[in-house]
């Protein structure tokens, strides 16, 4: 005898079962494999970063080694004093206020807008190294915060090779006097040459040091000022 039940048969049942739950996993496996997918996607765009910064390294190395040896080995011994000196953290790179110290030791005070831009040109995020894998991809490369720009060590030794090459002699004469003119008068005294020849170790005279006033001092004031100076350097 045929049943009446409205129900379907268990076979039937069974099998809806089956399809609901194979249903609920489609959303799952597609958030998963989503995921896997943005996972490559970052992989393959920090692969990318680094090979760009590789290459970049390179240029700048090819350059530094033409550059940086045109300097004269007090010169570059100089730029590197300078940078192991500011490179406070010691990871090969200078940020904003290391860079500006360090171009300033060796005679160039730049203003912000212009180590800016040298940054903005030259520098990397610090996102981009290596050592940086938790800085948020998503902050803007600036001055200061989790991803400042940084001036590597190649990039700094070029930079300041094609400054110093480039150099105005009268800023290198400009320089040297402001060590004898410590007090800032803008003239050259006795007592000033006689501090710089005891710092030198030099052994000089009273009579010597006398006799350098005298040779140079053009306008008789007894005192040698910034054009007299300049005058000198230059023959």
């Amino acid at each position: 005898m045929a049943s009446n039940t409205p129900f379907p048969p268990r076979s039937s049942v069974g099998f809806g079962r089956g399809a609901i739950a194979s249903g609920s996993q489609q959303p799952q496996q597609s958030h998963t494999l989503g995921a896997a997918a943005a996972q490559q996607q970052r992989e393959r765009e920090r692969v990318e970063r680094e090979r760009l910064e590789r290459e970049r390294l390179e240029r700048e190395k090819a350059s530094q080694q033409v550059q940086f040896g045109d300097l004269s080995e007090e010169q570059r011994e100089e730029v590197q004093e300078a940078f192991n000196l500011f490179d406070m953290d010691r990871d090969g790179h200078l940020d904003y206020h290391e860079l500006k110290v360090a171009m300033k030791a060796l005679g160039f005070d730049l203003p912000k807008n212009e180590i800016q831009q040298i940054l903005t040109t030259r520098g990397i995020p610090t996102q981009n190294l290596k050592t940086s894998s938790k800085v948020p991809q998503t902050a803007p490369p600036s001055l200061v915060g989790t991803n400042k720009l940084l001036l590597p060590r190649p990039t700094f030794e070029t930079l300041m090779a094609s400054m110093i090459l480039n150099r105005d002699p009268r800023d290198e004469i400009l320089r040297a006097f402001d060590l004898f003119d410590e007090n800032r008068t803008g003239k050259i005294g006795l007592d000033d040459l006689r501090r710089v020849a005891r710092e030198l170790g030099e052994q000089l005279s009273e009579e010597d040091l006398a006799a350098m006033i005298d040779e140079f001092d053009l306008d008789g004031d007894g005192m040698i000022d910034r054009d007299e100076f300049v005058g000198i350097c230059l023959g």
